[in-house]
Order: structure tokens, then sequence, then C-alpha cells
């Protein structure tokens, strides 16, 4: 199946051929064709996985582009609102359709003048809100979209959105889009939407198989070198470093900075303006690797991402999947890396069964690979770089004092020196050593309750640690605005 089998507008396939897309993610596969025939959908897919192209085409396909604000999109975060906003700008723009982006910590007017010029409003619940019932907008859309529903209830927004309801009109055709699907979400979606079709894309099909999966287990202690040796060696275009915390994201920023990469961090703690400079100079590559919390990064939509690490594996299955979705996106082909401890293995073996995938374990390469894999890159460079008048005049000028193999001996010493490797020879576990801890976790699975109990010690203690970790996390946003029931100032700053 392809695009084309849609039958969409010229002008709106011609936009679908223009960013690339030939056939169709499987939300992508199932939603379009529903919302098209008029249907109200309820769908649960992962972030990643097309969704913004599974509402945004179906719904401006059908739009008149009248001068009105034919649809309304509602999502948890100002990041998620301006990427949402320009990817429907994309599609839409040869359609003539206009997109405004609402969003607090702006000044109203601006807004206010956009939205009276704009055919979809992209907008976070606070702000939003605010305008309507301020009596500053009135909005009649034909379609309402509710995207990462899930996660706009877990920061406190659903008095926010039943009350946005209120404002608009009952004869519309209501798209709600989430990861998970809790009772509260089913409740909401009870009471704003019309006898609507389900569409639920499963773990095993939201995991990208573009997506090359694999881990290292590491020491604790090793975790840093580790890192920075699978960078070197990968060598990444574009990377996403994944953290559990924001202090953890500071620390691991500045000391790859100190490495020499060109690293930006992304936070809770990071002013609005900050971030959005952050993240613009990702997308234009003026920095390579984003370190980031799961939180701060999530709907962060740049496709030339090739590897995505996990400096700590998450504490669960979706964050991972959320994680991971960051690369092999726009049809590209992505890798994503988790570090683990020997301790973590089992936490592996849960993720892949809860996912529905298989994640390969690899060893850590030697000092003596990354320099040979180093030395082979720069002889394709060399090979492969365009000889230059000044290369010759520089040759020429060396001559008059040395021999042509002294001269060439001296400047491959000279280049070999930048690209010189330090630090351990061998960093991690081999592979004998990961299998044998793997079947030690089959025994003790296999042993009888003492057994467990006795070998279950290290599990103990992680749940523990993990519990503990929650309370900071909570403790965190708390601190920084994180929910809305804690700041009624908060619209979409999140850690």
């Amino acid at each position: 199946m392809t695009f084309t089998d849609f039958h969409l507008k010229p002008e709106i396939q011609a936009a679908v051929d223009e960013a690339g897309f030939r056939e169709p993610s499987p939300v992508q596969k199932e939603a379009i064709p529903l919302i098209l025939e008029g249907h109200d959908i309820i769908a649960q897919a992962q972030t990643g996985t097309g969704k913004t192209a599974a509402f945004g085409l179906p719904m401006m396909n059908m739009m008149a582009a009248d001068g009105t604000v034919e649809g309304l999109v509602i999502v948890p975060t100002r990041e998620l609102a301006m990427q949402v906003s320009d990817e429907l700008y994309r599609f839409g723009r040869g359609a003539g359709l206009r997109t405004a982006t609402v969003y607090g910590g702006t000044p109203y007017g601006k807004q206010i003048e956009r939205i009276r010029q704009a055919s979809i409003v992209v907008a976070t619940p606070g702000r939003l809100q605010d305008l309507l019932q301020g009596g500053k907008i009135k909005i009649n859309p034909s379609f309402v979209v509710l995207d990462e529903a899930d996660e706009m209830l877990d920061m406190g927004f659903l008095d926010e959105i039943k009350n946005i309801f209120t404002f608009l009109p009952q004869k519309r055709q209501t798209l709600m889009f989430s990861a998970t699907m809790p009772k509260a979400i089913r409740k909401l979606a009870e009471s704003i939407l019309h006898d609507p079709k389900t569409v639920s894309i499963t773990k095993a099909e939201s995991t990208n198989t573009d997506i090359t999966q694999l881990y290292y287990v590491v020491q604790e202690r090793e975790r840093d070198d580790a890192l920075v040796r699978l960078i070197d060696y990968k060598n990444p275009g574009k990377c996403i470093i994944f953290c559990r915390m924001k202090k953890e994201v500071d620390r691991l920023a500045a000391h790859l900075t100190s490495q020499g990469f060109k690293v930006a961090s992304l936070h809770g703690d990071m002013e609005q303006k900050q971030r959005e400079v952050t993240i613009r100079a990702f997308k234009q590559g003026g920095v390579d690797i984003f370190v980031a919390t799961d939180v701060a990064a999530r709907g962060l939509d740049v496709n030339d991402v090739t590897h995505v690490f996990n400096y700590h594996m998450p504490f669960d299955s979706e964050s991972y999947v959320h994680r991971i979705g960051r690369t092999g996106r726009g049809g590209k082909s992505g890798e994503a890396i988790t570090l683990v401890s020997p301790n973590e293995l089992r936490a592996i073996k849960r993720i892949e069964r809860d996912v529905g995938t298989t994640m390969a374990s690899q060893v850590i390469p030697t000092r003596q690979e990354l320099q040979e894999s180093k030395g082979n890159a720069l002889f394709g460079e060399i090979a492969a770089t365009k000889i230059t008048e000044e290369g010759i005049d520089l040759v020429r000028t060396l001559q008059h004092d040395l021999d042509i193999v002294t001269i060439a001996q001296l400047l491959a010493t000279y280049v070999l020196r930048e690209s010189s490797v330090t630090g351990k020879e061998k960093i991690g576990l081999s592979l004998e050593e990961i299998e044998r801890l793997i079947e030690r976790a089959r025994h003790d699975r296999g042993g009888n309750h003492n057994n467990r109990k006795r070998g279950g010690g290290n599990y103990n203690r992680n749940r523990n640690n993990r519990n503990g970790y929650q309370g900071n996390r909570k403790n965190d946003r708390n601190k920084s605005g994180g929910y809305r029931k804690k700041n009624k100032q908060y619209d979409g700053k999140r850690s």
C-alpha cells in the first residue's frame, strides 16, 4: 500500500511526495481511511509512529481553506505544539492552509492575530483555555484532535480539556491519539467522542523495524568511558543521549563537551527561549549530540537522528519505545544503543518481552579496534580528497629541504596525531561473560523459591532504587512546575 491509495487532493499528495513518504505506517494505514470516512476515532499508538500525518493529512484533505479555523489540535507541551504546527504547515501550504501555534509565555496579541489568519490552530491546554474563557477568541472547528492525550492527563490538564470542549461546537469530528489507554482516557473519550472507531497499534508494530537495537554490558563505573568509546566508534551524524535525571544530563553534557564533542542539553530547568534555541541548533547542525531527559525530549521531531543512546536504561517499556522512536524516522534507518550493568540484564529481557522486540548484545570495541577503525576511515577520506593548488605548493616548498617519502611520513604523523585514541584498552564485559550472566539469571528463575529469594537481593535493591528514583523524578517535576495542579502558571514546560 502507498499514500496514493488514499486518493488525497493533488496538492496534499504533492506535499506527501515532497516529504519523501511512500508507504504509510501502521497507524496511518488504519486511521486515515476511517477519518476520511468521517468517523471519530480513538487511536492507541506510540510516539514516533507517524501520528501527525495520520490525523493531519485526512483532516487537511477535507478542509475548505475558507479563511476560518477549521481544525484544532491540542497537545501537552509547547515543543510538541511547534513541531506539530511545522509539520502540518509543510503538508498544507500547497492547499492554502495556514497554521497558528498557541502556548503560554508569549504575548496574547500576536497569537490572536495569527489565529485570525489560520486554518489550523495547534495549542497547549492552558493558553487555549485562557483565550476561550476570556472571550479573546471564538472558533468553530470542524475537526478537533487530542494528541498525546495520556500525557496531558498525567500533567493534570483533565479539567482544562473538559472546559475547552464546552466552547467547541457539538457538530465536529473528534480524533484522540494516546500512547496508553488508562481508565481516565477511556472515560474522557466517552464524554467527547461520538461512536468512535478504535485503532490500536500493538507494541510489536510500534517498534520501527528499521531501528537496530543493541545493548552493551558495562560496570557502573565504566558508563562514561563506554559512551565516549561508542560515540567515537559509531561516529553518529546526530544522536540523542537519554538520562534519567536533570543533574545527570548537566554532568554528562559537561563531560562530553570536555572530550571535544559539540553537545547541548535539554531539561525542564531551562528557560523556554533557551530550549527553542537549543532545539533549533540541533536541527540545523550546530550541535551534534543532545543529552536529554525523557520528558524534555517527548515529541522532539528531528528526522536525521542516526543514533539514540540510553545512558541508563528506562524503568518501563513505554519509555524505551518513546526513546528509540527518536531515530529511524522519515523512512531512514537508525540505531538504538543501551548501556546496562550486569544487574540490569533481567530488565533488558523484560523490555524485550513487553515490546515484542529483540536487542542484540555487543562488546565495546577495544582501543586498538577503534584506532584501526579511525585509520580506515581516515584512509578513505584521504583517498577521496581532491588535490588543490595550495596542497601542491606546500609539498613543493617542503621538497626544498626534505625528500618526498619523509614529507609523506611527516604529514601522515601530523594527521594521525589528531585521531589518536586514548583511554582503557578494554571496557565492559565480553560476550562469554554476558552469556554466563544470562545463563545464571535463567538458572535463578528456574530454582526454588528460597533460591530465588537469595538470588533476588539485587532485584529487590533495584526495585527500591526504582521507587526512590520515581520519588526524585516527582520532586523534580514539582520543583520546576511539572504539574498543572502544583503551579497554575504552567503551560507545557516539563522537564
